[in-house]
């Protein structure tokens, strides 16, 4: 029990307004134990958010690919690549497999597992956008969103505090991001780079570089690895701002030639 806070407070507390300072310290300094006690950077609790996103990422996906009725061939590649990516080891990849089978079982509990997992990352959005972004990326593993992997999503979204605007921003990018894929282009498009970095394309050179700082900034490796992301997703996200910075350079380019 940690009771640094309280102590401390109530005594300066008292010292600088009498009883009633006390309590208003020893108040301040409850918020501020309750704080140490939520520490997402505690290592214990760093490593307990690193599992519980690793799990969970695998679940819902598997859960995700059912919501059509069956899983397709390409679904599960798509699960493969990401596998791939990570490059998991032979007992961390039965282990994920094990997760996505769960997670098409019929009594998968969704709500459950999201309320978990929204514990567990305690509020880091970058942590739970780059979730959302990973399942988005499953989701299109057969070239389309249908309505009801849209549905599940959407109320994925709700449940974890993403409003809908920021989901369909996410959908934008994503989209662009795999229909660059399947081209397998060196480069994206002009108007698949602006989707990428989510402006448009009468977006201001201003407003552009603040649109990639952002996404570079929300995707860094190492900033999400330290709030929970776990390590063998690193890979994932540097692919993630490579491509960002792709599409920033696609766009600078074409606007200095014209």
């Amino acid at each position: 029990m940690r009771w640094t806070g309280k102590l401390l407070g109530g005594v300066f507390g008292y010292m600088t307004f009498g009883a009633l300072g006390a309590l208003l310290g020893i108040y301040i300094g409850h918020k501020f134990d309750k704080g140490l006690a939520k520490n997402p950077f505690d290592p214990a609790r760093q490593q307990q958010t690193k599992k519980t996103f690793f799990k969970s990422t695998f679940a819902i996906m598997g859960h995700i690919a059912k919501a059509d009725g069956q899983v397709s061939q390409e679904e599960i590649r798509m699960a493969e690549r990401v596998m791939a990516q990570m490059e998991l080891s032979a007992a961390m990849r039965q282990e994920a497999v094990a997760e996505f089978n769960r997670g098409k079982s019929e009594g998968f509990n969704l709500d459950a597992e999201l309320d978990d997992f929204k514990q567990a990352c305690q509020r880091q959005k970058n942590l739970v956008r780059m979730f959302i972004e990973v399942q988005l990326q499953a989701a299109y593993a057969d070239g389309t969103l249908d309505a009801e992997e849209d549905r599940i999503l959407l109320h994925i979204c709700a449940r974890l505090g993403i409003p809908q605007f920021a989901y369909e921003q996410l959908k934008r990018m994503l989209g662009a991001s795999q229909r660059r894929g399947s081209h397998q282009q060196t480069r994206s498009t002009p108007e698949e780079a602006y989707a990428i970095l989510g402006v448009a394309e009468s977006a201001s050179d201003g407003e552009l570089k603040k649109a990639y700082r952002r996404l570079i900034s929300q995707h860094h490796p190492d900033k999400l690895v330290s709030k929970g992301l776990p390590d063998e997703m690193m890979k994932i996200a540097k692919e993630k701002t490579q491509q960002i910075t792709e599409a920033y350079d696609t766009i600078r380019s074409l606007r200095k030639n014209n």
